[in-house]
């Protein structure tokens, strides 16, 4: 075969799997996630109402609100600050589409970081959607990543200087929601975006901000609360009671390091009024040595490898065959942000936060978490937003 041949032909073929990947990368990063809310919905905000660069663009997520007309407290629920952690914007999800508000306010941000769900972890091999069986169907959701899409922050510094600290990071935290707050108005999409979320807590005058992640057992700040010295006794009053009557698996609870910077439990509580808590459960999806990464780990927590470190004492929370199932990270995280706001609302009377409707660890477990998501299909017209 003539040389010029095998180039058309070795290019046509380039041509034809980039073409395939291309529109594989394209409808992940433009698929929308519908959620249906609760009746309590008030309104719906967006990130651009407190930082207007954010118009427009992958960032400007949907701001949930909940206000019962009812004076007290105010309360931020952050979700998908990283999305290859499923549990946190699912569980913010649960909230929002259950939730009946009774005294003070709720604002829901399903997910903090957009950017992030709209790519994978590159080199990973993660899959690009993950499945939730619900009574009415199968609902399907975005697999994301750590840190904001390359196409959305280019390109990233050698060494990432926090504002205003100045301290040094690795240079992917530039992307990190969980290492840029408290943000500014003038850098990139991720500063940006905390910038806004803290004018947002500033402006709504938020008494307490819950962000929540999950980690892998490798990782030591695991199945734990982290706490700013604000809401240290809400966090311990939560860790004790929850250990004690309702989780097989402790929840701890630490404090909140002056020493790192970036991270939200620190820096919403050091530069607004809140109380910043963070909360950690298990994934081990997450740890480097696990087998498959298909969604069957995602979302069973099932991994032979990763049970056989912990029989090695290499991990800081138990597993075994039963695994950590979604619908156990979801629960466990829906029950310990319920029961910060009823230790909140006894420490503060005068700013009571109550809610009802949403269920928790037992339920969860019990019906499974699709049980409790709705069906964009019969909602009524527009009863339904897209995340």
């Amino acid at each position: 075969m003539p040389n010029k041949y095998v180039k058309i032909f070795t290019i046509i073929f380039l041509i034809v799997f980039a073409s395939i990947g291309g529109h594989d990368f394209y409808v992940h990063r433009h698929f929308k996630e519908a959620m249906v809310p609760s009746s309590s919905l008030t309104e719906v905000r967006h990130l651009s109402d407190y930082e207007p660069s954010l118009k427009g663009t992958v960032n400007d997520s949907n701001i949930y609100v909940f206000d019962s007309g009812i004076p007290g407290g105010t309360v931020l629920l952050l979700g998908g600050t990283h999305p290859e952690e499923p549990a946190t914007n699912l569980t913010a999800l649960l909230v929002a589409e259950n939730v009946k508000i009774e005294k003070g306010r709720l604002f829901v941000i399903i997910r903090a970081n957009r950017s992030a769900s709209t790519g994978t972890r590159m080199g990973e091999a993660y899959p690009d959607f993950y499945h939730v069986k619900t009574p009415w169907g199968t609902k399907i959701f975005r697999m994301g990543d750590r840190v904001s899409n390359p196409l959305d922050s280019w390109p990233d510094p050698e060494v990432y200087i926090h504002y205003p600290t100045r301290q040094m990071l690795a240079y992917m935290d530039f992307r990190n929601l969980n290492r840029c707050w408290p943000g500014r108005n003038n850098s990139a999409i991720t500063e940006r975006t905390t910038w806004a979320m803290m004018q947002l807590i500033r402006e709504e005058n938020m008494d307490m901000v819950v962000d929540l992640h999950e980690a892998e057992l490798e990782y030591p700040v695991i199945n734990t609360i982290v706490a700013h010295e604000k809401g240290q006794a809400v966090a311990a009053m939560t860790s004790m009671t929850l250990t004690a009557q309702l989780f097989d698996v402790p929840l701890n609870m630490e404090f909140s390091p002056k020493a790192l910077r970036g991270l939200s439990h620190r820096e919403i509580g050091d530069h607004s009024n809140a109380m910043s808590l963070l909360v950690e459960s298990a994934e081990p999806m997450l740890d480097r040595i696990r087998g498959i990464t298909d969604e069957y780990l995602l979302m069973t927590g099932k991994d032979e490898f990763v049970v056989k470190a912990g029989e090695h004492g290499l991990l800081y929370s138990p597993i075994d065959e039963k695994g950590w199932p979604i619908d156990v990270r979801v629960g466990r995280h829906s029950s310990t942000f319920l029961t910060m706001l009823q230790f909140f609302t006894m420490m503060y009377p005068d700013k009571p936060i109550v809610v009802s409707g949403v269920p928790g660890y037992k339920e969860i477990i019990a019906n499974s978490l699709g049980t409790y998501l709705h069906n964009p299909q019969e909602a009524k017209d527009g009863h339904v937003f897209y995340d």
